[in-house]
């Protein structure tokens, strides 16, 4: 199976999630499997859907199964992003009988929240449509679990924002009033990217139209996020930056408003409940 177009997603770094998750699940080792099915039993199951949604995970699954047991075989019957409803059959697995059972909570728990986050993100994104508004996560995430989230909001058709505070510089309210304004921290992030040698995009959170203007007067950016402002305020911050760095609405965005922000004209929407406040999709992996 294929997986998004991601540099996070790498073998190692999903190796490495995979043993740190199932280290944490099976110590040192499954005893219910151990104590009740024989060694040599081999059985298989399948994962029914008992919810509707975007189905995520299924490039994932196949990884973790790999992972306990290479005995076991899974069959994909969908693939990531598909629309599912209640009684849709994900994949089959079959193999060693104790091993099904070992991999299956760790399967269901990324692939449960995994789907929630796709499914969520491909509802917002509904509320886009005719704007030129992408959706964008954060760095709201489970800690441990960023991979797999962020993974599904590219599932869901959403934009990641940057993975983590190596890859790209945000100049937040905080950074802003420590050093002193938004020229000067601007200035010293320069300085900074100079001195290590690093090239990493810039952005600068504004709070009003004269921090915005700050921040055009600095330049040296390439995007400005615009916080918390109401829809007025947006489309004078849109019309004021006249497409000399790309914008980002943030800040307290629901699908109630998010719709309305999007047809201000701004070129990025970041949702940090895309990741925070999701429901699972009900999943269950069932013997037959």
């Amino acid at each position: 199976m294929q997986t998004p177009p991601a540099p996070y997603l790498t073998p190692e770094a999903l190796t490495t999630f995979i043993r740190t998750a199932l280290a944490e699940d099976v110590g040192d080792g499954d005893h219910s499997a151990l104590a009740a099915i024989p060694a040599a039993a081999r059985n298989r199951a399948h994962l029914l859907v008992k919810g509707n949604g975007v189905l995520a995970g299924m490039a994932l699954a196949p990884l973790i199964f790999a992972e306990v047991d290479s005995a076991l075989t899974m069959t994909p019957l969908l693939t990531d992003g598909t629309r599912v409803k209640h009684g849709d059959i994900a994949f089959t697995v079959e193999g060693p009988a104790r091993s099904i059972l070992t991999a299956e909570r760790l399967v269901l728990n990324c692939m449960q929240r995994m789907s929630g986050i796709a499914t969520y993100t491909a509802h917002l994104n509904t509320l886009l449509a005719g704007t030129r508004a992408k959706l964008l996560d954060t760095r709201k995430t489970t800690p441990n679990f960023r991979l797999c989230e962020k993974w599904a909001v590219l599932i869901g058709g959403g934009v990641n924002h940057r993975y983590g505070l190596f890859d790209m510089i945000i100049l937040k309210d905080n950074h802003v009033d420590y050093a002193g304004s938004i020229g000067a921290a601007i200035a010293a992030t320069h300085a900074y990217l100079q001195e290590k040698g690093l090239q990493l995009p810039i952005e600068i959170e504004t709070r009003s139209l004269a921090e915005v203007q700050q921040a055009l007067d600095a330049g040296g950016i390439d995007r400005i996020m615009l916080d918390n402002m109401p829809p007025e305020q947006l489309r004078e911050a849109v019309a004021l930056i006249a497409g000399r760095f790309s914008t980002e609405a943030s800040g307290g965005i629901t699908e109630q408003t998010i719709g309305e922000v999007a047809r201000t004209g701004v070129d990025y929407i970041s949702v940090g409940a895309l990741t925070h406040s999701v429901k699972s999709l009900d999943l269950s992996l069932k013997a037959f």
